[in-house]
C-alpha cells in the first residue's frame, strides 16, 4: 500500500499537496555536500560542536530537508527567511542540528531532549555570547590556575612536556611475578608510518628511549643497558587482542583473571617535551617520579571548595561494562591524582565565576572536550594527527592498558587543552554571527554566507515564555513522550531519533555529568546523580524500543497542525530494527509517505572501518498524520525497486555506495507499507523486507 496526501474540500476538509521531500528523489548534490561536510564536521558547524555529543547527523543533510519540507515554493531558492511562520519541534535534540539549520532559516525552534548533557550542548549552538565577555571570562580561569598547573607539567630542565606515557602493570596469577600490560614496545610512531619510518620504543628492561626505524629495525638495541629486545609485549595481538598476557616466565591467562577486579597501578615510562627544535622523546627520571608525588600532594590536602571532583559511582550496562570488569567503580577513578587536581582547579575557577550568563555556561561547556581527553582512558594516536585518542573513539568507555597524561591546560599543545577553548568557542560564537552555509558551484562544494539568520535566542524552558518572545529558543530536558505544547503548535517535527542498538548515550554521558553537576553549567542543570532515565527510547531491545517510541510519535502526532509533516533519518543495519521502528510510527497513528535515502557521513570513521558491511547512508523518513492520507496499493517489489532507483540516482551523482546502503533502504521501503494497512503482520512484513533486500542485491551487484 501507499499514502499519498490529498487535496480535497469535499467533505470540508482541506488535506495537503505532496512536498518536495515526497515528490521526487532526494538529488545527489545533497549527498556530494553532506559527503564533503563530513570530513570535517566541526569546522563546518562549530556552533554543535562546543560539547561532546554522538552520532551528531550532519548540518546539510537537515538544512535540506527543513527546506524540502517546508514545500515546493520554499523549497527552490532558500534563502534566511525560507521557514519564517513556522514552528520546528526536534524530540530528540541530541547536539541542536535541527534546531541550529531551522533557526538559521527563519523558523522558531523547540527543542526537547531526555539527556541534560545533549541539553547543554543545544543550549550552546543556540545562545548568544558576547566575545568580549567570554575573553574576560577566560582570561579569569587563566588567572586562577594556569600557572600551577604549568608547573606541574615540566622536565628537569624547566622544558614543558606535552605527553607522559604510562602502563597499566599488575601480576601473573600463577606465579606473581610483575607484568606490564604492553601489547608492542613501539609507544610513538606517525600517523603515516611508511612515510615518516622514525618511531620510538621502550626498552622492556630499563624503560629507555630507544628511536628505531619501522622501515629497517625488527628488533630494538638499548643504548643504556645494552640488550636486544623484540617489539612484541606480553599482552597478545591477534584475535584475542588485548585479553591475555603471557608473564617472563611462560604462565598465559587471562588480562581480567590478573586484576582480579581491581584496577592497575600504572607507570611512568616515557615523555615527549617541548624544545627550541621541535619536541624530544625521553625517559622517565627521578625529577619527573617528585614532581607527580607533588601533585599528589595537592590532590590528598587541597581544602574544602578548592577542587570541583567528579561525582557518583559507574552504573551497569552495556557501555560501562568493560570498566566494571577492570574494577573502576566511580568516575573519579577514571583520573590520576595529578589529572584530577589539574582539572579539579580548572572546574572550580569555572564554577566560581560569577552569575549563571551564557558565558560562564559556554566555558562549562568547552571544559568538556578537556575532560574527554585528559583521563586514563585515553592513549596516543602518533605524530602528524591530533596526538590524542579521547575516550570516547570507540564510543565504548574501554580501559587503556598504555595511556597517555597531558597537561589539562594545553600550554604546550597537546589535544583538548582547555586553552583551546577560547578560540573554539569564538569560531563558533562568528559562525552563530555570521552562518556559513555549503553550496554546490562549478562541480566544487564552496562555502557561502548571506544564505543564514544570524543566530542568538533566549533560551526558555516553558511554552508561555516562548509563545510571549519571538526571539526565544525553547529548549528543556525531559521525556518526549509528555510535553506542554498545545495541539496543533508545531509546523514541522524534524529529528534523528535514537539507535536500536547496544550504544546507550546517557551511560557514555554520565562521564562528563559527573563534573557538571558541582559546576552548575546554568540554572536548573539537574542534581541527580545519573543522566539515565526509564523513559529513554533508545534501547537494544526492538519491543522496548517500538513502545517507548511511539509514545513520543503520539505526542508529535499531537502538536502537530494537521498537515504537518514528520521528517526524520534513521541509521539502522538490523530488520528488526527497521521494524520496530515502522510499528512505532503505526501505534501512532503516523504513515510513511515518502523514503528517501541520503549519504550521511564518511566511511573513514572508527566505526564505519570496523563494521564488515559499512552502512553510509541514512534513510529519511517522511510522515504524515494517517487522517490526513489516502492509500493506494504498493507491493513489495515496487517499493524494492523505488528503493534501488533512488540508489542508483546517487550512484550516477558520484557517491559511493555498498551492499549494506541498499539492504538498509529497501528493507525500510518495504516495512514503510505497514504504516499503511490497518493490521500489519510485522513478522511476514520483516520477511518480504528480507527477501526483497536480497532480490536487490543480486540486481544491484549487476548494476
Amino acid at each position: 500500500m501507499s499514502a499519498v496526501p490529498i487535496e480535497d474540500r469535499r467533505d470540508g476538509i482541506r488535506r495537503p499537496r505532496l512536498t518536495a521531500l515526497e515528490l521526487r528523489f532526494l538529488p545527489a548534490v545533497w549527498s556530494r555536500i553532506a559527503e564533503h561536510e563530513s570530513w570535517r564536521k566541526e569546522r563546518h558547524r562549530p556552533a554543535t560542536y562546543v560539547h561532546k555529543w554522538w552520532a551528531r547527523r550532519l548540518g546539510s543533510v537537515f538544512r535540506h530537508l527543513l527546506t524540502a519540507a517546508a514545500g515546493p515554493d520554499r523549497a527552490r531558492s532558500p534563502r534566511p527567511d525560507t521557514l519564517a511562520g513556522m514552528v520546528v519541534y526536534d524530540p530528540f535534540a541530541g547536539s541542536g542540528t535541527t534546531l541550529v539549520e531551522a533557526a538559521k532559516l527563519g523558523a522558531r525552534v523547540i527543542g526537547r531532549d531526555i539527556n541534560p548533557v545533549a541539553t547543554l550542548t543545544q543550549r550552546q549552538a543556540l545562545a548568544p555570547w558576547d566575545l568580549d565577555e567570554l575573553e574576560r571570562l577566560f582570561e579569569q580561569v587563566e588567572r586562577a590556575c594556569r600557572a600551577d598547573l604549568d608547573a606541574l607539567h615540566v622536565a628537569v630542565d624547566g622544558a614543558p612536556v606535552l605527553h607522559y606515557f604510562w602502563v597499566a602493570v599488575t601480576a601473573c596469577p600463577t606465579c606473581a611475578v610483575e607484568v606490564e600490560l604492553f601489547s608492542n614496545y613501539v609507544f610513538a610512531k606517525h600517523a603515516y608510518p611508511s612515510r615518516f619510518p622514525r618511531a620510538q620504543a621502550t626498552c622492556p628492561t630499563c624503560h629507555a628511549v630507544c628511536p628505531i626505524d619501522l622501515c629497517t629495525d625488527t628488533a630494538g638495541h638499548c643504548a643504556g643497558c645494552k640488550r636486544d629486545f623484540g617489539f612484541a609485549g606480553p599482552v597478545q595481538v591477534g584475535g584475542n587482542a588485548g585479553r591475555y598476557l603471557v608473564c617472563e616466565n611462560g604462565h598465559r591467562s587471562r588480562v581480567l583473571d590478573a586484576l582480579c577486579g581491581i584496577p592497575p597501578t600504572r607507570r611512568m615510562y616515557a615523555k615527549v617535551v617541548r624544545i627550541p627544535a621541535g619536541r624530544e622523546y625521553r625517559p622517565i627520571d627521578e625529577f619527573d617520579l617528585a614532581l607527580y608525588d607533588r601533585a599528589g600532594k595537592l590532590f590528598v590536602d587541597a581544602g574544602p571548595g578548592e577542587l570541583v571532583l567528579p561525582d557518583g559511582t559507574i552504573e551497569d550496562g552495556a557501555n560501562t561494562v568493560q570498566a566494571l570488569r577492570w574494577g573502576y567503580r566511580t568516575w573519579a577513578g577514571f583520573f590520576n591524582d595529578r589529572q584530577a587536581y589539574a582539572l579539579g582547579r580548572i572546574g572550580a575557577a569555572i564554577r566560581d565565576l560569577p552569575g549563571h550568563g551564557s558565558g560562564r555556561e559556554a566555558l562549562a561547556a568547552a571544559f568538556g572536550k578537556t575532560l574527554e581527553h585528559h583521563n586514563l582512558f585515553c592513549s596516543f594516536k602518533g605524530e602528524g594527527t591530533g596526538p590524542v585518542r579521547s575516550i570516547f573513539h570507540n564510543h565504548v568507555l574501554r580501559p587503556e592498558r598504555c595511556s597517555v597524561e597531558g597537561n589539562p591546560w594545553g600550554s604546550a599543545g597537546g589535544s583538548g587543552g582547555f586553552a583551546d577553548a577560547l578560540s573554539r568557542l569564538t569560531a563558533a560564537g562568528q559562525y552563530k554571527a555570521d552562518p556559513v552555509d555549503l553550496i554546490e558551484r562549478d562541480g566544487r562544494v564552496v562555502n557561502v554566507t548571506g544564505q543564514s539568520t544570524p543566530i542568538g535566542h533566549r533560551i526558555v524552558g516553558t511554552w508561555a515564555d516562548f509563545a510571549a518572545d519571538p526571539n526565544a529558543a525553547y529548549v528543556t530536558t525531559g521525556d518526549g513522550g509528555t510535553t506542554d505544547l498545545p495541539d496543533g503548535s508545531v509546523s514541522l517535527v524534524v529529528t534523528d531519533p535514537p539507535y536500536i542498538d547496544n550504544v546507550h548515550y546517557s551511560e557514555l554521558a554520565d562521564f562528563f555529568h559527573a563534573w557538571m553537576r558541582p559546576i552548575g553549567p546554568h540554572a536548573g542543570y539537574p542534581s541527580r546523580e545519573s543522566t539515565r532515565d526509564q523513559a529513554e527510547v533508545q534501547n537494544a531491545s526492538a519491543d522496548a524500543f517500538r513502545t517507548m517510541a511511539a509514545r513520543v510519535w503520539t505526542e508529535c502526532a499531537r502538536v502537530m497542525v494537521d498537515d504537518g509533516l514528520l521528517v526524520f533519518s534513521f541509521h539502522q543495519s538490523r530488520t528488526a530494527g527497521w521494524t520496530a521502528l515502522m510499528a512505532s510510527l503505526s501505534d501512532a497513528a503516523l504513515v510513511v509517505t515518502a523514503v528517501r535515502p541520503t549519504v550521511a557521513e564518511v566511511t573513514t570513521s572508527l566505526t564505519k572501518v570496523a563494521a564488515a558491511a559499512p552502512n553510509r547512508v541514512d534513510v529519511i523518513v517522511v510522515c504524515r498524520k494517517r487522517s490526513q492520507v489516502t492509500v493506494v496499493a504498493r507491493t513489495p517489489a515496487q517499493a524494492r525497486a523505488d528503493a534501488v532507483r533512488q540508489l542508483a540516482a546517487l550512484r550516477i551523482g558520484g557517491l559511493a555506495l555498498g551492499t549494506a546502503d541498499v539492504v538498509s533502504t529497501v528493507r525500510a521501503g518495504v516495512l514503510a507499507q505497514g504504516t499503511r494497512e490497518v493490521s500489519p503482520d510485522w513478522i511476514e512484513l520483516a520477511a518480504k523486507a528480507d527477501r526483497a533486500a536480497s532480490d536487490a542485491l543480486r540486481s544491484w551487484g549487476r548494476g
